[in-house]
């Protein structure tokens, strides 16, 4: 059982993979790259070095802003679906990166639409999202012949 929670890891997010350092997101909004796929706007930024203490790959904000969905209840749940979207497609993204030897990023992911998206659309728009991070990332660290 001991092997086993490298494995197990890779379906979780822990605490180490979401962005919580102020100063980091400040950074990020200011100095990163963005791009909106409706429903979601990606902001992306290389991590300090300094700042890269944890094994993770990439440290992820989730934003749903009240002035889109008002009440909390339904915020939350949107929130909760996006986490859930991207544990189960981190995995499988970014086992590309490690390979490629990219440095670690981080990564804001805010929800532009004014609807409850129900998971399955939510899914399936977040996978294509992280997809296009993980090209536009690639490009722009090791240029644009990859």
């Amino acid at each position: 059982m001991n092997d086993l929670p490298g494995i197990m890891r890779k379906n979780t997010f822990i605490k180490e993979e979401r962005l919580c350092n102020n100063r980091l997101i400040e950074n990020l909004f200011h100095n990163g790259s963005s791009f909106v796929l409706y429903p979601f706007r990606l902001v992306f930024s290389e991590t300090p070095v300094p700042e890269n203490t944890s094994s993770s790959m990439v440290k992820v904000l989730i934003t749903v802003p009240k002035r889109k969905i008002r009440k909390a209840a339904h915020r939350n749940l949107v929130k909760r679906r996006i986490r859930e979207a991207y544990r189960h497609h981190k995995g499988e993204l970014f086992d590309s990166m490690r390979e490629s030897d990219l440095p670690p990023f981080n990564l804001a992911i805010q929800y532009l639409s004014s609807e409850i998206l129900d998971y399955e659309l939510i899914s399936s728009k977040l996978l294509d999202a992280l997809n296009k991070v993980n090209h536009e990332y690639t490009k722009l660290y090791l240029g644009e012949n990859h």
